[in-house]
């Protein structure tokens, strides 16, 4: 699909597909800037309003990725939209999904003498039974968070005496990052890093929650950093199972409007011409098809798909997640600290609706500790911590 394909109006089209200044710095305003313009967002609402007139059954359209519901909050797009136009927030934030049981594994992993666990950032304040990694530092646990898992082989490399475990997590975004890191690992002779592998895939929960009994979703927002290792083509077969306009969406406030905008189209063809639904892709400015084959040979070359992962409100989903291939397993953490580590599912806190929040079924609004015993400094539950939850995007910029 071409970028004018794609362009719901000409007034998205007018700043899409302009010129970039000369300049002899390429700024952020350069990259973002038209992709705020208000005019531009007011026309695509008013498209959007038109379009919604002759719906006649509401559009319940899941934003998967968690960055995608903050710009919904942060611009104030959720107000802009009409009332049987519905955002249902998705399971896309890797620090939210991730389990009591795996954040309990990188705690124990981390008290134990001569270690160095490193994270990302998001990570540290996650709450486990024990407490949060976080806490584990506190208590003397040498925890360090990562801007990026390159420094952990040279973090690995400063400490031949440790054990260094990358306490990896993300979905097909970050995985590639893991395997240049293993790879570079392995040709320095490194022997003393280890991976926790919570890598997960996106297609996998979505299937569970679109067949689910309680499921009202009849649109999805894909992620787009995803498709961009992915390619779309990940979405064509929940495309062909369910029946539903899919639109790859761009994170900035146009994107989402433009993407909407597209789905209500789509769902119009759809209700009014029992047209086909439709795989499209909004920000081709980065995402294609196909995807980067490169980042994609390099994830196979040393992972491959684990039989079942946990996922926090979801539960056990086949086929969802990545661990080591048998021939690197020598630098799997759950080996070498397998004799300490529990695998024992653990519930979450009765009082915290964010496995529901995560499956589409409530929203932060209904949780009762929402904005009371959990907030951001004293999180219950993990959509408040991540940056990217919706819990947090609610608390943050209030519900519009």
């Amino acid at each position: 699909m071409s970028s004018k394909d794609s362009t719901p109006n000409a007034s998205a089209s007018a700043f899409a597909n302009a010129p970039a200044k000369t300049s002899a710095t390429l700024s952020t305003s350069l990259l973002l800037d038209g992709f705020r313009q208000k005019d531009a967002i007011l026309a695509l609402s008013k498209q959007i309003h038109k379009l919604a007139k002759n719906l006649k059954t509401p559009l319940k359209m899941m934003e998967v990725c968690g960055g995608h519901t903050h710009t919904l909050m942060r611009y104030g797009l959720k107000g802009l939209l009409p009332s049987n136009i519905e955002c249902i927030h998705g399971p896309g934030c890797p620090v939210c999904v991730m389990p009591k049981s795996r954040i309990n594994q990188a705690y124990t992993i981390a008290m134990q003498p001569n270690v160095i666990l490193l994270t990302l950032g998001d990570m540290l304040k996650v709450p486990g039974s024990n407490g949060s990694l976080q806490d584990a530092r506190a208590k003397g646990a040498d925890v360090r968070f990562l801007y990026s898992p390159s420094q952990a082989l040279q973090i690995a490399l400063k400490n031949p005496s440790k054990k260094v475990v990358f306490f990896a997590i993300g979905f097909e975004t970050t995985t590639p990052m893991s395997a240049a890191l293993l790879s570079r690992a392995i040709e320095a002779k490194c022997q003393n890093l280890f991976f926790h592998i919570n890598h997960i895939l996106v297609p996998p929960p979505l299937e569970a929650i679109l067949d689910s009994k309680d499921c009202a979703i009849n649109a999805l927002i894909a992620p787009s950093h995803v498709s961009v290792i992915t390619g779309a083509k990940i979405y064509k077969p929940l495309l062909e199972k369910y029946r539903i306009p899919i639109v790859v969406s761009g994170f900035e406030p146009v994107d989402m409007m433009q993407s909407i905008a597209m789905l209500a189209s789509q769902a119009n063809d759809i209700q009014t011409h029992n047209a086909n639904p439709k795989l499209e892709v909004q920000y081709t400015r980065v995402v294609n098809m196909q995807g980067n084959q490169k980042a994609q040979e390099l994830v196979n070359t040393f992972f491959e798909i684990a039989p079942s992962f946990e996922w926090r409100g979801l539960g056990e989903v086949p086929n969802s997640s990545l661990r080591l291939r048998k021939e690197y397993r020598a630098y799997d953490a759950v080996r070498e600290f397998e004799e300490v580590l529990d695998f024992t599912p653990i519930a979450d806190n009765k009082s915290c609706r964010c496995g529901d929040i995560l499956r589409g079924v409530a929203k932060p609004l209904d949780c009762k500790v929402f904005g009371k015993s959990c907030i951001p400094s004293h999180p219950l539950g993990s959509c408040m911590v991540s940056s990217e939850g919706a819990c947090a995007a609610y608390y943050k910029y209030g519900a519009c």
